[in-house]
Protein backbone atom coordinates (compact mmCIF):
# COMPACT_ATOMS: atom_id res chain seq x y z
CA UNK A 1 0.00 0.00 0.00
CA UNK A 2 1.15 3.19 -0.68
CA UNK A 3 1.96 6.27 1.55
CA UNK A 4 0.57 8.33 -0.57
CA UNK A 5 -2.62 6.05 -0.04
CA UNK A 6 -2.23 5.89 3.39
CA UNK A 7 -1.80 9.71 3.46
CA UNK A 8 -5.35 10.57 1.88
CA UNK A 9 -6.90 8.08 3.64
CA UNK A 10 -5.93 9.45 6.72
CA UNK A 11 -6.92 12.55 5.29
CA UNK A 12 -10.29 11.46 4.74
CA UNK A 13 -10.29 9.33 8.48
CA UNK A 14 -9.38 12.85 9.93
CA UNK A 15 -12.32 14.23 8.57
CA UNK A 16 -15.10 11.52 8.82
CA UNK A 17 -14.09 11.46 12.40
CA UNK A 18 -14.08 15.13 13.25
CA UNK A 19 -17.40 15.58 11.64
CA UNK A 20 -18.67 12.45 13.21
CA UNK A 21 -18.16 14.20 16.95
CA UNK A 22 -19.68 17.18 16.02
CA UNK A 23 -23.13 17.78 17.60
CA UNK A 24 -25.65 15.91 16.35
CA UNK A 25 -27.65 18.83 14.62
CA UNK A 26 -24.16 20.29 13.07
CA UNK A 27 -23.33 16.64 11.72
CA UNK A 28 -26.52 16.52 10.31
CA UNK A 29 -26.67 19.68 8.76
CA UNK A 30 -22.56 19.21 7.38
CA UNK A 31 -23.04 15.08 5.94
CA UNK A 32 -24.95 14.32 3.25
CA UNK A 33 -27.30 11.50 4.54
CA UNK A 34 -27.33 12.41 8.23
CA UNK A 35 -30.42 14.25 8.30
CA UNK A 36 -33.09 11.87 9.56
CA UNK A 37 -34.93 12.08 6.25
CA UNK A 38 -32.03 11.69 4.26
CA UNK A 39 -31.16 8.83 6.21
CA UNK A 40 -34.53 6.91 5.42
CA UNK A 41 -33.84 7.37 2.23
CA UNK A 42 -30.15 6.16 2.55
CA UNK A 43 -31.44 3.01 3.71
CA UNK A 44 -33.92 2.68 1.29
CA UNK A 45 -31.72 3.37 -1.70
CA UNK A 46 -28.74 0.81 -0.69
CA UNK A 47 -28.90 -2.34 -1.94
CA UNK A 48 -27.43 -4.98 0.43
CA UNK A 49 -25.88 -8.27 -1.09
CA UNK A 50 -26.78 -11.18 -0.18
CA UNK A 51 -24.96 -14.88 -0.63
CA UNK A 52 -27.63 -17.29 -1.19
CA UNK A 53 -26.96 -20.68 0.43
CA UNK A 54 -29.29 -23.37 2.09
CA UNK A 55 -27.79 -23.70 5.05
CA UNK A 56 -27.25 -20.20 6.41
CA UNK A 57 -29.91 -17.52 5.62
CA UNK A 58 -27.88 -14.31 6.74
CA UNK A 59 -24.84 -14.06 4.56
CA UNK A 60 -23.60 -10.86 3.08
CA UNK A 61 -21.24 -8.81 1.21
CA UNK A 62 -20.85 -5.75 3.54
CA UNK A 63 -19.44 -4.12 0.46
CA UNK A 64 -21.21 -1.75 -1.92
CA UNK A 65 -22.33 0.74 0.64
CA UNK A 66 -21.40 4.74 -0.30
CA UNK A 67 -19.71 7.06 1.99
CA UNK A 68 -20.85 10.55 2.37
CA UNK A 69 -17.31 11.47 1.55
CA UNK A 70 -17.89 10.51 -1.78
CA UNK A 71 -16.68 6.67 -2.02
CA UNK A 72 -17.65 3.38 -1.78
CA UNK A 73 -16.97 0.21 0.07
CA UNK A 74 -15.19 -2.03 -1.84
CA UNK A 75 -17.26 -5.34 -2.70
CA UNK A 76 -15.68 -8.74 -1.92
CA UNK A 77 -13.47 -8.14 0.74
CA UNK A 78 -15.24 -8.36 3.61
CA UNK A 79 -18.92 -10.80 4.38
CA UNK A 80 -20.59 -11.30 7.61
CA UNK A 81 -22.86 -14.11 7.91
CA UNK A 82 -24.49 -16.40 10.76
CA UNK A 83 -22.65 -19.78 11.85
CA UNK A 84 -21.70 -22.28 8.85
CA UNK A 85 -21.94 -25.40 10.41
CA UNK A 86 -25.21 -26.72 8.17
CA UNK A 87 -23.92 -25.93 4.91
CA UNK A 88 -24.47 -28.15 2.18
CA UNK A 89 -22.23 -29.13 0.00
CA UNK A 90 -23.43 -26.79 -2.29
CA UNK A 91 -22.60 -24.21 -0.14
CA UNK A 92 -19.05 -25.25 0.69
CA UNK A 93 -18.37 -24.71 -3.50
CA UNK A 94 -20.40 -21.36 -3.22
CA UNK A 95 -18.39 -20.17 -0.45
CA UNK A 96 -14.93 -21.47 -1.88
CA UNK A 97 -16.01 -19.23 -4.53
CA UNK A 98 -15.62 -16.24 -2.51
CA UNK A 99 -12.38 -16.91 -2.24
CA UNK A 100 -11.79 -16.16 1.52
CA UNK A 101 -8.42 -16.70 3.40
CA UNK A 102 -9.76 -15.96 6.62
CA UNK A 103 -13.02 -16.80 8.84
CA UNK A 104 -13.57 -15.22 12.33
CA UNK A 105 -16.30 -17.71 14.54
CA UNK A 106 -17.29 -14.96 17.43
CA UNK A 107 -19.19 -17.78 18.94
CA UNK A 108 -18.45 -19.36 22.51
CA UNK A 109 -17.54 -22.76 22.83
CA UNK A 110 -20.32 -23.72 23.93
CA UNK A 111 -21.77 -22.76 21.15
CA UNK A 112 -19.69 -24.72 18.62
CA UNK A 113 -20.51 -27.46 20.53
CA UNK A 114 -24.36 -27.80 20.73
CA UNK A 115 -24.63 -26.35 16.64
CA UNK A 116 -21.16 -27.66 15.28
CA UNK A 117 -17.51 -26.09 13.88
CA UNK A 118 -18.02 -24.75 10.69
CA UNK A 119 -18.04 -26.52 7.16
CA UNK A 120 -15.43 -24.92 4.99
CA UNK A 121 -13.99 -25.50 1.69
CA UNK A 122 -10.60 -27.48 2.20
CA UNK A 123 -7.58 -25.34 3.51
CA UNK A 124 -9.64 -23.60 5.43
CA UNK A 125 -10.37 -23.54 8.94
CA UNK A 126 -12.23 -20.83 11.78
CA UNK A 127 -10.20 -18.48 14.44
CA UNK A 128 -11.91 -19.05 17.19
CA UNK A 129 -12.52 -15.15 18.73
CA UNK A 130 -15.14 -15.96 21.03
CA UNK A 131 -17.12 -12.78 22.13
CA UNK A 132 -19.17 -13.22 25.17
CA UNK A 133 -23.02 -13.40 24.82
CA UNK A 134 -23.69 -13.10 28.89
CA UNK A 135 -25.03 -16.60 29.65
CA UNK A 136 -27.31 -16.27 26.73
CA UNK A 137 -26.83 -19.51 25.14
CA UNK A 138 -27.02 -21.54 28.02
CA UNK A 139 -29.73 -19.70 29.34
CA UNK A 140 -31.96 -20.79 26.40
CA UNK A 141 -30.97 -24.46 26.12
CA UNK A 142 -31.81 -24.64 29.79
CA UNK A 143 -35.22 -22.73 29.51
CA UNK A 144 -36.09 -24.53 26.23
CA UNK A 145 -35.00 -27.75 27.53
CA UNK A 146 -37.11 -27.64 30.81
CA UNK A 147 -40.36 -28.13 28.59
CA UNK A 148 -41.99 -25.90 31.54
CA UNK A 149 -43.82 -23.10 30.14
CA UNK A 150 -43.90 -21.74 33.74
CA UNK A 151 -40.30 -21.74 33.96
CA UNK A 152 -39.85 -19.85 30.35
CA UNK A 153 -41.97 -17.47 31.04
CA UNK A 154 -40.06 -16.78 34.14
CA UNK A 155 -36.73 -16.24 32.65
CA UNK A 156 -37.64 -15.01 29.31
CA UNK A 157 -40.83 -12.79 29.79
CA UNK A 158 -42.38 -9.71 30.92
CA UNK A 159 -39.50 -8.05 29.23
CA UNK A 160 -36.57 -10.06 31.06
CA UNK A 161 -35.21 -11.33 27.50
CA UNK A 162 -35.53 -7.60 25.90
CA UNK A 163 -33.61 -6.77 28.93
CA UNK A 164 -30.86 -9.43 28.81
CA UNK A 165 -30.10 -8.27 25.13
CA UNK A 166 -30.15 -5.03 26.17
CA UNK A 167 -27.21 -6.10 28.72
CA UNK A 168 -25.64 -7.98 25.99
CA UNK A 169 -24.70 -5.29 23.63
CA UNK A 170 -23.73 -3.08 26.47
CA UNK A 171 -21.02 -5.58 27.19
CA UNK A 172 -19.68 -5.02 23.85
CA UNK A 173 -18.43 -1.76 24.89
CA UNK A 174 -17.82 -2.34 28.53
CA UNK A 175 -15.90 -5.85 28.53
CA UNK A 176 -12.31 -5.38 27.71
CA UNK A 177 -11.99 -9.43 26.23
CA UNK A 178 -14.70 -8.53 23.47
CA UNK A 179 -12.99 -4.83 22.94
CA UNK A 180 -9.88 -7.41 22.53
CA UNK A 181 -11.72 -9.27 20.27
CA UNK A 182 -13.39 -6.75 18.02
CA UNK A 183 -10.29 -4.75 17.60
CA UNK A 184 -8.00 -7.74 16.39
CA UNK A 185 -10.64 -8.42 13.77
CA UNK A 186 -10.71 -4.32 12.24
CA UNK A 187 -6.75 -4.34 12.72
CA UNK A 188 -6.82 -7.51 10.39
CA UNK A 189 -9.19 -6.04 7.84
CA UNK A 190 -6.81 -3.06 7.92
CA UNK A 191 -4.15 -5.74 6.75
CA UNK A 192 -3.43 -4.80 2.74
CA UNK A 193 -1.87 -8.21 2.70
CA UNK A 194 -4.85 -10.21 4.04
CA UNK A 195 -7.23 -11.72 1.52
CA UNK A 196 -11.19 -11.68 1.79
CA UNK A 197 -12.29 -12.52 4.94
CA UNK A 198 -15.40 -13.41 6.46
CA UNK A 199 -16.84 -13.31 10.52
CA UNK A 200 -19.50 -14.67 11.72
CA UNK A 201 -21.79 -15.66 15.49
CA UNK A 202 -24.11 -17.54 15.75
CA UNK A 203 -27.40 -15.85 14.33
CA UNK A 204 -24.83 -13.19 12.40
CA UNK A 205 -27.09 -10.49 14.22
CA UNK A 206 -25.50 -9.35 17.68
CA UNK A 207 -21.41 -9.70 18.05
CA UNK A 208 -21.67 -9.94 14.07
CA UNK A 209 -24.07 -6.88 13.27
CA UNK A 210 -22.34 -4.72 16.24
CA UNK A 211 -18.41 -5.35 14.34
CA UNK A 212 -20.70 -4.71 11.62
CA UNK A 213 -21.87 -1.80 12.47
CA UNK A 214 -18.83 -0.43 13.91
CA UNK A 215 -16.89 -0.98 10.29
CA UNK A 216 -19.18 0.80 8.19
CA UNK A 217 -19.24 4.10 10.74
CA UNK A 218 -15.39 3.85 10.60
CA UNK A 219 -15.33 4.29 6.82
CA UNK A 220 -17.39 7.31 6.78
CA UNK A 221 -20.61 5.15 6.10
CA UNK A 222 -23.62 7.27 6.85
CA UNK A 223 -24.87 6.00 10.58
CA UNK A 224 -28.40 5.42 8.37
CA UNK A 225 -26.96 2.92 6.64
CA UNK A 226 -24.87 1.25 8.82
CA UNK A 227 -27.77 1.45 10.71
CA UNK A 228 -30.08 -0.38 7.93
CA UNK A 229 -27.51 -3.05 7.74
CA UNK A 230 -27.96 -3.93 11.34
CA UNK A 231 -31.39 -4.04 10.97
CA UNK A 232 -32.08 -5.67 7.52
CA UNK A 233 -30.98 -9.13 9.72
CA UNK A 234 -34.74 -9.35 10.54
CA UNK A 235 -35.75 -9.54 7.03
CA UNK A 236 -33.37 -12.23 6.29
CA UNK A 237 -33.51 -14.25 9.71
CA UNK A 238 -37.52 -13.77 9.59
CA UNK A 239 -38.21 -17.22 7.62
CA UNK A 240 -36.08 -19.40 9.36
CA UNK A 241 -37.06 -17.95 12.87
CA UNK A 242 -40.90 -18.68 12.50
CA UNK A 243 -39.75 -22.19 11.10
CA UNK A 244 -38.00 -22.94 14.66
CA UNK A 245 -40.75 -21.45 16.94
CA UNK A 246 -42.86 -23.24 14.80
CA UNK A 247 -40.74 -26.83 15.48
CA UNK A 248 -40.55 -25.70 19.37
CA UNK A 249 -44.39 -25.74 19.56
CA UNK A 250 -45.32 -28.62 17.76
CA UNK A 251 -42.69 -30.50 19.97
CA UNK A 252 -44.24 -29.64 22.60
CA UNK A 253 -41.26 -27.64 24.03
CA UNK A 254 -42.44 -24.50 24.30
CA UNK A 255 -46.01 -23.59 24.55
CA UNK A 256 -45.76 -20.18 23.64
CA UNK A 257 -42.56 -20.04 21.77
CA UNK A 258 -43.22 -16.41 20.90
CA UNK A 259 -41.42 -15.88 24.03
CA UNK A 260 -38.08 -16.31 21.95
CA UNK A 261 -38.93 -13.01 19.52
CA UNK A 262 -37.07 -10.68 21.41
CA UNK A 263 -33.80 -12.67 21.32
CA UNK A 264 -34.28 -13.64 17.90
CA UNK A 265 -34.47 -10.14 16.37
CA UNK A 266 -32.46 -7.39 15.90
CA UNK A 267 -33.56 -4.09 17.38
CA UNK A 268 -32.51 -0.30 17.28
CA UNK A 269 -33.08 -0.04 21.25
CA UNK A 270 -30.53 -2.99 21.39
CA UNK A 271 -27.78 -0.61 19.13
CA UNK A 272 -28.76 2.06 21.00
CA UNK A 273 -28.15 0.42 24.38
CA UNK A 274 -24.92 -0.04 23.29
CA UNK A 275 -24.19 3.69 21.32
CA UNK A 276 -25.37 4.87 24.38
CA UNK A 277 -22.89 2.93 26.27
CA UNK A 278 -20.09 4.21 24.12
CA UNK A 279 -20.69 7.68 24.83
CA UNK A 280 -20.75 7.25 28.18
CA UNK A 281 -17.56 5.71 28.74
CA UNK A 282 -15.41 7.38 25.32
CA UNK A 283 -17.63 10.40 24.51
CA UNK A 284 -17.70 9.82 21.06
CA UNK A 285 -17.99 6.79 18.11
CA UNK A 286 -14.01 8.51 17.48
CA UNK A 287 -13.35 7.65 21.50
CA UNK A 288 -14.34 4.22 21.01
CA UNK A 289 -12.38 3.45 18.17
CA UNK A 290 -9.47 5.03 19.48
CA UNK A 291 -9.60 4.61 23.64
CA UNK A 292 -11.89 1.60 23.76
CA UNK A 293 -10.41 -0.45 20.90
CA UNK A 294 -7.15 0.86 20.74
CA UNK A 295 -7.09 1.70 17.39
CA UNK A 296 -4.43 4.10 16.06
CA UNK A 297 -5.21 6.83 13.00
CA UNK A 298 -2.60 5.35 11.07
CA UNK A 299 -4.76 1.83 11.12
CA UNK A 300 -8.31 3.66 10.42
CA UNK A 301 -6.69 5.00 7.64
CA UNK A 302 -5.75 2.05 6.26
CA UNK A 303 -9.08 0.66 6.93
CA UNK A 304 -10.07 3.66 4.21
CA UNK A 305 -7.44 3.25 1.84
CA UNK A 306 -8.02 -0.67 1.74
CA UNK A 307 -11.81 -1.05 2.33
CA UNK A 308 -13.37 2.21 0.34
CA UNK A 309 -12.58 3.21 -3.47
Amino acid sequence: MSRVRIRRAAAAAVAAFALATLPTAAYAAAAPGAGVGARHHQQQAETIRQITLQGAVNVRDLGGYRTWTGGQVRQGLVYRSDALSKLTDADVTTVSGLGLTKVIDFRIPMEVQYDGADRLPAGLSATARPVSDLGLYGTLVGAIGSGDPVTQEQMLGGGRAEAYMRDIYRTFVTAPENRAQFAATLRELADGRQGPVLYHCTSGKDRTGWVSYVLLRALAVPEGTAEGDYLASNTFRAAYDAKVRAGLKQSGRMQNPDLLIPLQEVRQDYLDSATAQMEADYGSFYGYLTQGLGLDLRTLAKLQARLVR
